[in-house]
């Protein structure tokens, strides 16, 4: 006779199967809360939702960092200078909080929001990607762009019809993608547009070459109906610098001067003979040279910050640590606070008046609420500004280990450069959308290399 209590007791406490969550799998969700929470919150989510990436991230490079079982001495090499410049920084954002009295959130925010690609980065070259784990996150990279690419087209009849909302900003400048209704949405769209673009172009060679093509001249024509000049003119100049950087491989050097020159004429006849509204506003801008002497009104409008915020220095110590975190003109100082006070100043924040002052500045010209190539605010300047010239030096110290560590070829180099040039101009050098995209980007080729080395070191592995 069958014990019925004892075969129920055995079905109910029999082992089960664990559940866990792997490096990647957190990766991949740390990845979906920096790429779609904008268009979530345009939903009518709580924007609350748009901070869930500064946990996600750091969690999952714990995690990925205390389980992996690494052996390759190249890759804990990296990972060990990577955390070391971290700590450097970190280091400097904590004196300068505590010179300026910057609340503990300006200290956490301003090092996530420099440092988060960084952090990304990290947790996916520490990790052992399999070569079906890297096919993996790259799928969810390249359809995610994707994503953004269509959704970005879809949106510019959607504005013209009057069938979605454009919020504050002009019908071309709501064209986001999944960064909908964000305040450089239009800017981060179309830069991960093109970067992915030319990432596929580059990698996916079993895709047919008009494929490919066809994919980036949708990116480009989104950078046309969203009004993201700046963008064109960033990946012109990191080129231009790629090139400087080539100096010791003139063969090369003279490929990428010959391919920039054919697109600089090519453009340019454009912009001359074909009646595209996206073209009008170049034509517009290089014609107003008068603006851009050493003494022009778009120098002067740029730098207007620099004077308002030495002004402020106490003692020769802000000159080496700055104002404090999330005080003078980077993200979090001139944009951040301003968009989530609600809910960052019960938890401790601090602000500066010289924010208030430079915007003031913003209002009262009208060439920085023409364009944003002319705003006083912007990244660059708001690392000197909030953390002094050490953290101006810690911050770069950061890129060089970068460069020298992890970018592995050109196109590593180039997405880095472009991060660099945009710094100059606005805050994307700080939006996470985009820099942690390039992260990701970057990831891939280093893992594509060290898994192309491992490849040849144990051919047999793969047989």
């Amino acid at each position: 006779m069958i014990n019925t209590k004892n075969s129920i007791n055995q079905h109910f406490w029999k082992p089960r199967k664990q559940v866990y969550l792997t490096s990647l799998s957190l990766i991949i969700i740390a990845f979906i809360s920096i790429f779609y929470p904008r268009i979530i919150s345009a939903a009518g989510v709580p924007k609350v939702i748009n901070f869930a990436h500064f946990l996600l991230v750091p969690f999952a490079l714990i995690v990925a960092i205390t389980k992996t079982r690494t052996k390759d001495s190249k890759q804990i090499a990296t990972t060990w200078e990577i955390i070391t410049a971290c700590f450097i920084f970190l280091g400097v954002i904590l004196t300068s909080a505590l010179l300026n009295k910057a609340g503990a959130i300006n200290v956490f925010l301003d090092f996530m929001i420099l440092c988060e690609p960084f952090l990304m980065l990290l947790t996916i070259i520490c990790i052992p990607l399999t070569p079906a784990s890297f096919q993996k996150l790259r799928a969810w990279l390249l359809g995610s762009a994707l994503i953004n690419l269509l959704v970005a087209l879809i949106q510019k009849p959607l504005i013209d019809m009057g069938k979605i909302s454009v919020a504050q900003y002009t019908p071309q400048d709501a064209v986001q993608g999944v960064f909908y209704l964000s305040g450089a949405g239009n800017y981060v769209s179309c830069s991960v547009s093109l970067a992915v673009g030319l990432y596929y172009l580059l990698n996916a060679k079993t895709v047919s070459i008009w494929i490919r093509g066809f994919l980036l001249l949708l990116a480009f024509w989104q950078l046309l109906i969203s009004d993201s000049k700046q963008v064109l003119i960033v990946f012109v100049v990191a080129w231009m610098l790629l090139v400087f950087f080539k100096y010791n491989d003139f063969g090369k050097a003279l490929m990428y001067i010959i391919i920039f020159t054919l697109f600089i004429i090519g453009f340019y006849w454009c912009m001359e003979n074909l009646e595209i509204e996206g073209l009008e506003a170049f034509k517009y801008w290089f014609s107003r040279t008068e603006l851009y002497g050493p003494d022009g009104e778009a120098v002067r409008t740029k730098m207007a910050a620099v004077p308002m915020i030495v002004s402020y220095y106490k003692s020769p110590l802000n000159w080496l640590f700055g104002l404090g975190p999330g005080h003078t003109v980077g993200r979090l100082g001139g944009w951040f606070f301003r968009d989530y006070w609600s809910l960052l100043g019960p938890l401790g924040a601090t602000t500066h008046p010289v924010s208030i002052e430079v915007w003031d500045k913003v209002y009262a010209s009208w060439l920085a609420k023409e364009s944003s190539m002319f705003m006083p605010l912007f990244s660059w300047l708001g690392v000197w500004g909030d953390l002094g010239f050490l953290g101006l030096g810690a911050y770069l110290y950061l890129g060089y280990v970068l460069w020298s560590r992890v970018c592995v070829d050109d196109f590593c180099k180039f997405l880095t450069l472009t991060l660099f040039v945009f710094g100059l101009i606005f805050t994307q050098m700080e939006e996470a959308g985009q820099t942690l995209t390039v992260a990701i980007l970057i990831s891939l080729q280093w893992h594509e290399r060290r898994l192309a080395r491992q490849a040849h070191q144990h051919p047999l592995n793969n047989v």
